[in-house]
């Protein structure tokens, strides 16, 4: 058991080309690898299309079932990953086809985005106040770029949070390179408008929530 555990940690520091060959010659047990390697990318680029989190995880099943299915189809002129979010991406806009033919859904800052969404600091680190302010803006954010169009959320998502690169995003959407661009730059620009109206009809510099209720206990504590 020992030998087989040493063996299946040495293969999670192999390139996910070799990983898939050693699969298809029979050890399935290291797609588990590639599982784990691609969850967070996947669910990034499924969730800029779907917004139930059942629907998210069901289709991520989906696109891991058939990405198993397909594997002797990939041949390492892209990233595994790239070839995965594709077809996340086609499972995803395939249970949107149904559910729209069911009448079941309709669909529909900026740069600082990224950095609060993907750079977040370590919440520990944080005293009770910090880690309350950041998690209403990790909050924010999400929610605005939640209300993207959908065309401009998975580029946004994909390049900015995910980190992309903009060929592979353009591999993944079927899409030219030049279109990505485009997109992502009209998707800043939405971000932007949405946090510059919330700033005029958001006060500033407001005293509440908890550092409100540590001066009343204060000074009731010491009248």
């Amino acid at each position: 058991m020992e030998a087989l555990n040493l063996r299946f940690e040495e293969s999670w520091k192999m390139p996910d080309i070799l990983i898939v060959n050693r699969i298809l010659s029979g050890e399935k047990e290291l797609f588990e690898i590639l599982v784990r390697r691609n969850n967070q990318t996947l669910y990034r680029a499924v969730r800029s299309f779907l917004n139930d989190e059942d629907d998210i995880k069901d289709t991520m099943q989906d696109a891991y079932l058939k990405a198993y299915q397909k594997l002797v189809q990939f041949r390492g002129d892209a990233l595994f990953s790239t070839w995965l979010v594709r077809i996340g991406i086609n499972e995803a806009l395939l249970r949107l086809r149904k559910q729209k033919k069911n009448n079941v859904l309709s669909f529909d800052l900026a740069d600082a985005g990224k950095e609060y969404i993907s750079h977040i600091s370590d919440p520990s680190q944080m005293n009770p106040e910090k880690q309350t302010i950041q998690q209403e803006t990790r909050h924010l954010i999400e929610h605005a770029v939640d209300h993207l169009p959908q065309k401009y959320k998975v580029i946004y998502i994909l390049r900015e949070v995910e980190g992309m690169s903009m060929h592979d995003i353009a591999t993944c959407l079927d899409l030219s390179d030049s279109n990505v661009k485009v997109r992502l730059h009209r998707a800043k620009n939405l971000l932007k408008d949405h946090l510059f109206k919330l700033s005029e009809e958001t006060p500033a510099f407001e005293f509440g929530n908890e550092r409100c209720d540590k001066i009343v206990d204060f000074v009731m504590k010491n009248i």
